[in-house]
């Protein structure tokens, strides 16, 4: 019998740690030494089996890791897999991520307002200090996603 190592795709992500954050964030320290955090909100809204985690703050507190790191988990065996925790987009976007996401997709404020479909003058706001909302987050995200992978 060999003792050679098969590879069968990427490596499956796995927790080291995680910590519950206000407003239904969690901070999650990967394996691989990065560092995330998460807005589980729109999950916990998106399936019933997590009705008891939206306003149970005790609940929610309970958060730990599993015990072979593939998801955290609450107490009355509710848990999101590692898999699905790491194809989250990071809860926060600063206008620092938002001018880097313009350079590496060579956008110039006309440009980006156009793909984004708000007015030049928002972006400009969200290059300097702006408050940048959730929906331009995740839109610019997916910009970045798409550039990255045109298929």
């Amino acid at each position: 019998m060999s003792a050679e190592m098969v590879s069968a795709g990427e490596h499956l992500p796995r927790v080291a740690g995680a910590v519950p954050l206000d407003g239904r964030k969690v901070k999650i320290m990967w394996r691989s030494g990065e560092t995330s955090v998460v807005d589980l909100a729109p999950a916990l809204a998106s399936r019933r089996v997590y009705i008891p985690l939206r306003d149970n703050d005790e609940l929610f507190r309970t958060l730990r890791v599993s015990e072979y790191g593939n998801a955290i988990e609450w107490d009355r065996d509710l848990d999101f897999s590692a898999v699905w925790l790491a194809r989250l987009p990071e809860a926060e976007f600063s206008n620092a991520d938002f001018r880097r996401a313009m350079e590496r997709l060579g956008m110039t404020l006309d440009g980006m307002a156009a793909d984004l479909e708000i007015s030049r003058r928002k972006i400009a706001d969200y290059r300097k200090a702006g408050p940048i909302p959730k929906h331009i987050a995740y839109a610019t995200r997916y910009l970045m996603r798409r550039a990255e992978d045109p298929s």
